[in-house]
């Protein structure tokens, strides 16, 4: 055989294995309320330490620079799994309770059905906090029938967990449509002396229902549910393995519920670390991850996984406490925290390992947006998104291949703070519009040259101030970022968009 045919067929080759090259296996672990600086890669000043995101950073890539789509917790989880803004919905301020009809619609592609669609078996266990359609009435129910409106039908073969956070209530170990033990108990927050400011959901409960009582299963205890996320996670994984290996590959969803109050370490991670019941709470998280990233090892899954591990906002108001007490700063360098549209309230953890392809111990400095997501897993894929889905998801896969951000080319990304105020961000520039609020008046700062917005330089920049407000007034009424997209928001324009011109 002639050398230029051997190299042809050499080349066809290596386009025929390319091409037959096993999809990734995806794993989202996605804490709550968790700041930047609780991770102690981020924070060499934090008072204690989590090995296991450090271990994340040290094998994979860390995104200095990346935003939830929102600062509590319903609407950043809805731009997570949608790759949408959730204020183009009809919820513009705060959270759900654990009963109320699913945010997430019939028929809107999420990461999981996207993925399904391209042969990925789908798992979610943990909190889901986006809407669910219980049984009857909380006087009349009936734990027999299915739990409608739920994960199951949002794309997800899978699931194990809790409807929302637990001061909501409706507390029960789901698996599938079915609590196995009924909330069939009442119960209120009872004083929670580990951790400042907090409470816990533990027995005893009432056997009768009274005025401001929560539904709760006789054997939930809030304690235990870092522990039976992360076994039952584990045992999925397992059971899935052998395709993940071949032909198959998986996507696990896994949405923890700390260190969200109420803030409960396990008594083995007691007196660790330096910033009481939180750094300890922090550390059994992490410790955790660890289970996880184990488990992947075990079952030879590690070479060919993408593993992302970040938060939904930014640490609970008792940061300030943690400051004054312990010299921790959850948020790192970043004002303020959950609930704040500044820095400190949606700049959160990211960290991505995939060994297969990305280089290990790198940086990415540009901004990313949790709505990327979608995109990102999209063009992994070679796949198109639909027109009317992912209106606010841009594919970050070029910064995977690592190296320091260049001058962005992703659109602006748009800030939302749970009191409904909004900022845009585009490169260095962010601008912060006025709310109804007399107090909050329009900032613009530099976050180049001060990461912790002290200094309003907008009557220095109105030119900057200009070219952001056009792009956020097109990009807050078009219906969407991403070019190719046919919807539009689900409303008219509300009441919080007083800087819109009429």
């Amino acid at each position: 055989m002639k050398l230029t045919a051997l190299i042809v067929l050499l080349g066809l080759g290596a386009i025929s294995l390319a091409k037959s090259a096993p999809q990734p296996n995806i794993v989202i672990i996605y804490t709550d309320d968790q700041g930047y600086g609780d991770s102690s890669c981020l924070n060499a000043q934090a008072k204690f330490k989590t090995p296991h995101q450090d271990r994340l950073a040290r094998e994979g890539m860390t995104f200095t620079d990346a935003h939830c789509s929102d600062t509590v917790c319903t609407p950043s989880r809805y731009g997570l799994l949608t790759g949408r803004y959730s204020w183009r919905t009809t919820l513009k301020r705060g959270v759900f309770g654990a009963e109320h009809p699913c945010l997430i619609p019939k028929g809107r592609a999420t990461l999981a059905s996207f993925l399904r669609r391209n042969g990925y078996q789908t798992a979610m266990v943990g909190k889901w906090h986006l809407g669910m359609d219980f049984p009857g009435t909380p006087e009349n129910r009936d734990w027999s029938l299915p739990v409608q409106d739920m994960p199951l039908d949002k794309g997800f073969d899978y699931f194990w967990g809790i409807p929302a956070s637990m001061n909501y209530g409706v507390l029960a170990w789901f698996e599938g449509r079915f609590a196995k033990v009924p909330p069939s108990r009442w119960t209120r927050k009872k004083a929670n002396h580990l951790a400042l400011s907090d409470y816990r959901i533990a027995p005893p409960y009432h056997a009768e229902q009274a005025e401001g009582l929560m539904e709760v299963a006789p054997d939930f205890v809030d304690s235990l549910c870092l522990t039976r996320f992360t076994d039952r996670a584990i045992k999925w994984i397992e059971s899935v393995a052998e395709e993940a290996r071949g032909t198959r590959p998986l996507f696990l969803y896994l949405p923890l519920t700390s260190p969200h109050k109420p803030v409960i370490p396990l008594k083995q991670f007691r007196g660790r670390g330096s910033a009481g019941a939180y750094g300890e709470f922090m550390i059994e998280t992490d410790w955790h991850l660890g289970r996880i990233l184990a488990t992947l090892d075990r079952e030879k899954l590690t070479r060919n996984t993408i593993v992302i591990y970040t938060s939904d906002n930014g640490p609970e108001n008792t940061w300030k406490e943690r400051i004054k007490k312990f010299n921790h700063h959850s948020a790192g360098p970043y004002r303020g925290g959950k609930r704040s549209i500044y820095e400190g309230g949606h700049r959160v953890p990211f960290f991505l390992r995939w060994p297969a392809r990305v280089k290990p111990g790198t940086h990415w400095t540009g901004p990313i947006c949790q709505t990327d997501l979608l995109a990102t897993f999209a063009d992994i894929l070679n796949q198109p998104l639909p027109g009317d889905a992912a209106e606010d998801s841009i594919s970050f896969r070029a910064a995977w291949h690592g190296g320091k951000a260049q001058p962005s080319t992703r659109p602006p990304v748009i800030h939302h703070a749970a009191n409904g105020r909004f900022a845009i961000r585009q490169g260095s520039w962010k601008l912060i519009m006025e709310s109804g609020k007399k107090a909050e008046q329009r900032e613009l700062y530099n976050l180049d040259t001060d990461p912790g917005e002290k200094r309003n330089v907008l009557l220095q920049n109105r030119n900057v101030e200009k070219e952001l407000f056009d792009q956020l007034i097109t990009i807050v009424t078009s219906g969407s970022t991403r070019n190719g997209t046919t919807t539009k928001n689900d409303t008219p324009p509300w009441a919080d968009l007083i800087w819109l011109p009429r």
